[in-house]
């Protein structure tokens, strides 16, 4: 019989932040897709560009105009930012005050429809070794609409060899 050390309540959470996030792009890739070629990919690709540019304009520079590209009516999951463009520019003012070196790096994107993933490095100074974020993004008519990201801490150690990015 093979015995195992328990999991503690860091690994628990990574492992049911992942299968959330799993979760979510599945529910989200399966919420009206379009039938099979009825994709747009100049579409797909514009709103890519566009997610892109604004995340590393606002969450990088920290360049508050860029939200210029989010919806007045902007829809927000995450459940410690406010619905809306205003408070969303206010939440995130206050925060890069607070918090004058956070970056996120986008490592990779992609798109299905009117949505755009990006898997993000974020991290509040040299010494952080930061969170794996996983953001949804919804675009309609060149804006951006609604949010939905997933956020895991990156451990000191970890069970396996690969990075998190």
């Amino acid at each position: 019989m093979v015995r195992r050390a328990p999991l503690g309540r860091s690994r628990i959470r990574g492992a049911l932040l992942a299968l959330a996030a799993m979760l979510v792009l599945a529910a989200c890739s399966q919420a009206d897709k379009a039938p099979a070629g009825g994709r747009d990919l100049a579409v797909e690709e514009a709103n890519r560009e566009l997610v892109v540019d604004f995340y590393e304009k606002f969450f990088i520079d920290h360049d508050i105009a860029s939200a210029s590209v989010i919806a007045d009516d902007y829809t927000q999951h995450n459940p410690d930012v406010p619905d809306g463009k205003a408070p969303f520019v206010d939440y995130f003012s206050g925060f890069f005050a607070e918090n004058p070196q956070s970056r996120g790096e986008v490592v990779r994107s992609a798109t299905d429809g009117d949505l755009v993933f990006l898997h993000v490095r974020s991290t509040n100074g040299a010494q952080d070794r930061g969170d794996a974020v996983v953001d949804i993004f919804r675009v309609q008519d060149g804006k951006i609409v609604e949010h939905w990201d997933v956020i895991q801490a990156v451990p000191e150690a970890a069970a396996n060899p690969n990075t998190m990015f």
